[in-house]
């Protein structure tokens, strides 16, 4: 039976389907809410930490003292990386750190021992490697890139204590690293964005982890969905003074361009996660001596006040690339971080997809020719 072009509704980008159940995270993109395993993302990033919610997130529930102390032990335990996907980096060392963290992520394959092995409990235990794992592979190339040897991972640092570590060798101050620790729980897990869906394609095929967070990193590479932190800190050197700031918007919004760090796919309203960092930034450029960085960013939001009427309001990234930067990592490692504290939420994508697993194949329109006459190649002239 032939389907007509009428009988057809076609969702571009997949918008507003649901493929699928979740009891991961919850998203109101209307209010302004985001909740981890039932969980709102306010209490997370105020009275939790990054390992806690990575627990919550591939457990289901927060763990007692006991359960997290074992969990931070295996984190802890992780962290080093095999000397073969060291010189998988040294290999690819000039590429950008995006394709370095993808080859590495994939070479690391093929030295976890439950690679292959897709059950529930053996995917959380890769999840939790990989956790750690990808924070060592973005400091360790760029290390290798700068010409030094890498810095060895912390064995008694906080997860995102010991990835500031990793960049200098020395130890972040409390507040520096509650802060990268606040943003790493803000980036933990978003639903099925296009990361996420793209480990779950891919875990549909009984891929293992591994090639899922592989492709997730893939797809978190392009500048659609994980480059706006880069963007908007570009954005803030071009402006360079808070007073040029209305301009800059102006112009751009006479040339229909976007400003970088507004809207959002889902959230209709202000990113619930942006008031968090918002106000990091904030102590963070007090802290760093440039405080002209959040100036600018004010600026920027008074400018664009204007358009939240038409839904287009402030986002998470619109503060993490300054907080980025202030730390001192360079704008093309933006995403990489990014991947650093998705991992958790891209693990649990894949053991939710696996759980109850069917391989995801949607179906186009074809609107081509139909039936023509096969000329042969000596007939063609």
């Amino acid at each position: 039976m032939t389907t007509s072009a009428d009988d057809v509704v076609i969702h571009r980008g997949l918008n507003g389907v649901y493929f699928d159940r979740t009891r991961t995270s919850f998203i109101d993109g209307k209010v302004g809410t985001l909740l981890y395993r039932g969980y709102n993302i306010h209490d997370l990033a105020e009275h939790s930490t990054f390992e806690e919610t990575a627990y919550l997130l591939l457990y289901g529930d927060l763990p007692t003292s006991e359960e997290l102390r074992r969990f931070d032990q295996e984190l802890k335990a992780a962290r080093a990386i095999p000397q073969g996907v060291v010189d998988v980096i040294r290999a690819v060392k000039d590429a950008h750190p995006m394709d370095v963290l993808r080859t590495a992520t994939s070479a690391l394959a093929a030295f976890d021992p439950e690679t292959h092995d897709n059950s529930t409990e053996a995917t959380i235990r890769k999840g939790i490697r990989l956790t750690s794992q990808v924070a060592t592979i973005v400091m360790a190339h760029h290390a290798i890139r700068e010409g030094r040897e890498p810095v060895a991972p912390s064995r008694t640092l906080s997860h995102a204590a010991n990835f500031l570590y990793m960049l200098t060798g020395e130890e972040p101050s409390a507040e520096t690293a509650r802060l990268m620790d606040v943003d790493f729980i803000l980036h933990a897990e978003h639903g099925p964005n296009a990361s996420a869906f793209t480990a779950r394609v891919i875990a549909g095929t009984q891929a293992n982890l591994h090639a899922a967070v592989t492709g997730a990193i893939g797809a978190l590479s392009g500048p659609s969905h994980g480059g706006a932190a880069e963007n908007v800190m570009q954005m803030a050197m071009e402006i360079g003074d808070p007073s040029n700031a209305a301009a800059y918007v102006k112009q751009l919004r006479e040339e229909g361009k976007p400003v970088m760090g507004f809207g959002h796919r889902v959230y209709k309203v202000e990113d619930p996660r942006a008031i968090h960092l918002r106000e990091g930034v904030q102590r963070l450029s007090i802290e760093r001596g440039e405080p002209k960085w959040y100036a600018i960013l004010e600026a920027v939001i008074e400018a664009m006040r204007p358009y939240a009427r038409l839904g287009i309001h402030v986002n998470v990234d619109f503060f993490a690339g300054v907080i980025y930067y202030l730390n001192g990592f360079p704008p093309d490692l933006f995403v990489p971080i990014f991947a650093v504290g998705r991992v958790p939420g891209w693990t649990v994508q894949v053991v939710e997809q696996l759980e109850n697993n069917i391989l995801i194949r949607p179906l186009t329109q074809y609107t081509g020719p139909m039936d023509l006459e096969y000329v042969p190649l000596d007939a063609r002239g």
